[in-house]
């Protein structure tokens, strides 16, 4: 039973050398490798940057609006009779004064001859009452005539001179409604869907209408701001006119003019209503029609600017990433006057020519060590270039 014994001593006493013998390699080796590793330090991370620059900068409101047409108009009858005739096509473009649509003139034609017989019988009878006055009135000295029957005479001239003016005015009347009969454009615009077919009566009570007509060239657009916005845009408009920019979906459609501010603000959603108009030269801007508009207020001029992207927001406010000589990062806070989606001004916390991060911050604390990108096609970063922001509302 002893050598059993003695083996298995012998295994555990070999075991635990070599278990030491590992042990003593492995604390040999480890100060070397943490030294080692303490020296490279952590990878640098890959980020772009930018320069703090001085530019000019335009200053944008930007609201949500409606495309209305310039003019609106529905083209009623304004007689009744038969539709003989539509002269245009729906979605045709016309002039004013077009020939639109044709009302059967006929029984107006009528109308006006039978005014202008009634016109001509009185002025042959007035010619003959004035004859006959002017005989009463010779003979009257002669006692060969009464004064009564000049006095009636007279009367009969004067009736008659009324009636004349009343077969005028009846004139008139009669022509004005055979040239109702024609109907034309009253403005130039393009024509909607026709409301009624040639063949049917039509009547000046009817609320269809036999088409709309729309201006469109140019074309306006209302939209609204916040109320606090209101000194700004007046005082853009009181130095000239004030651009702005029809968008949608960020592509350009037009650019026009603010042509006013209306008489109120709406107390229910705090905001001011504005009415912008457009040359529509291409037709991208149609009635109904929802687009952003773009206002340009003022141009702060040499600001100090950064993009955009460089701004970050921490819990004692906004910083930017400042790349240090040593490729470091230190974290810098900054005072942004107005920002957009592509740059910011910067009134305190950088001077031009500073480099800041714009990619990659949310890998980096204070002290990270940075490897530059170099943006592919990039201009140099001494170069400025025109900038645009929209203004805190």
């Amino acid at each position: 039973m002893s050598i059993p014994i003695r083996l298995s001593r012998t295994r555990l006493v070999m075991g635990a050398a070599a278990i030491a013998a590992v042990a003593f390699f492995a604390w040999l080796l480890a100060p070397a490798h943490a030294s080692q590793q303490h020296r490279a330090g952590p990878a640098a991370v890959a980020v772009s940057t930018a320069r703090v620059m001085r530019q000019d900068v335009p200053v944008y409101l930007q609201g949500l609006g409606t495309v209305q047409a310039f003019y609106t108009v529905k083209v009623t009858a304004q007689v009744n009779g038969q539709l003989t005739n539509v002269a245009f096509r729906e979605g045709q473009q016309v002039k004013r004064g077009q020939l639109l649509a044709q009302i059967d003139p006929r029984p107006y034609q009528a109308a006006l001859d039978e005014a202008r017989a009634a016109l001509a019988k009185d002025e042959a009878q007035l010619g003959d009452a004035r004859k006959d006055l002017a005989r009463y009135t010779f003979l009257e000295p002669k006692k060969l005539a009464s004064q009564q029957q000049v006095d009636n005479q007279k009367a009969v001239v004067g009736e008659l001179g009324a009636q004349i003016e009343a077969d005028r005015a009846a004139i008139e009347n009669a022509a004005t409604q055979l040239s109702y009969t024609h109907i034309t454009s009253p403005i130039d615009g393009r024509t909607g869907m026709r409301q009624v077919d040639p063949g049917n009566i039509v009547h000046a009570t009817d609320t269809n209408g036999i088409v709309v007509l729309t201006q469109l060239q140019p074309i306006t657009a209302v939209f609204t701001l916040p109320e606090d916005t209101l000194g700004a845009v007046a005082g853009a408009m009181s130095q000239g006119p004030v651009q702005v920019v029809a968008l949608s979906r960020g592509n350009e459609l037009d650019r026009g003019t603010v042509q006013l501010i209306d008489n109120q603000i709406d107390q229910t959603t705090g905001t001011i209503r504005l009415k912008a108009a457009f040359p529509n030269p291409k037709l991208k801007l149609w009635p109904g029609q929802f687009v952003d508009l773009r206002l340009l207020v003022r141009t702060e001029r040499n600001a100090l600017t950064i993009p955009a992207a460089a701004l970050q927001r921490g819990p004692d406010g906004t910083f930017v990433y400042l790349v240090q000589p040593d490729s470091t990062v230190a974290e810098q806070p900054v005072t942004v006057a107005n920002d957009s989606e592509t740059v910011a001004v910067v009134t305190q916390g950088l001077e031009a020519g500073q480099e800041v991060v714009t990619s990659n911050a949310f890998r980096l604390q204070p002290g990270a060590r940075v490897r530059v990108l170099a943006a592919p096609g990039a201009a140099p970063r001494a170069s400025a270039s025109r900038a645009s922001i929209r203004a805190a509302s």
